[in-house]
């Protein structure tokens, strides 16, 4: 997932040691997203990559996030763990984080163009007794209408069925 904005807050490194007896750490900082109604996210970034991000308070970024939600003594906590950040440039391409290996280039959504694999074939409207049945648009490939019969179909039928 990606979230898009600007770096407000820098919560600063914390470290500690595990149960296992290795060394952690990791960085946070507070995302202020885009749009007409801003979010503040919290997020951080865990291990070696908390020296080598290079994340600084005022500038926007593209930030590449997992999301994680944990239960605790009867209480839920999610996490939004960073693992690539890149610059985010207004109304400019935008680079991937990672490399794009033999994938095919994808337009965001709705902008695809619309371009059926095969035409559709239209529906003639229903025809009132004694008229020409309409043309058909694919030629003499398709079938011609069925004849009427003097039965249930003629307006002199004696038949006082609804249907």
């Amino acid at each position: 997932m990606e979230i898009e904005g600007k770096i407000i807050l820098d919560l600063g490194m914390q470290s500690g040691m595990s149960k296992a007896g290795r060394e952690w750490k990791k960085k946070e900082w507070v995302l202020e997203t885009f749009g007409q109604y801003p979010r503040k996210v919290k997020f951080h970034v865990f291990g070696d990559k908390a020296d080598t991000m290079g994340i600084e308070v005022g500038n926007s970024y593209i930030l590449s996030v997992d999301l994680e939600s944990r239960e605790f003594n009867d209480r839920w906590y999610t996490d939004v763990s960073c693992y690539a950040a890149r610059p985010y440039v207004p109304g400019g391409a935008q680079q991937p984080p990672y490399p794009q290996q033999g994938y095919p280039q994808q337009q965001p959504y709705g902008q695809q163009p619309y371009a059926p694999q095969q035409p559709y074939a239209t529906q003639a409207a229903p025809q009132a007794f004694g008229q020409q049945p309409a043309p058909q648009p694919f030629g003499s490939d398709a079938f011609p209408p069925a004849p009427m019969s003097g039965g249930y179909d003629t307006p002199d039928s004696t038949d006082d069925l609804p249907f």
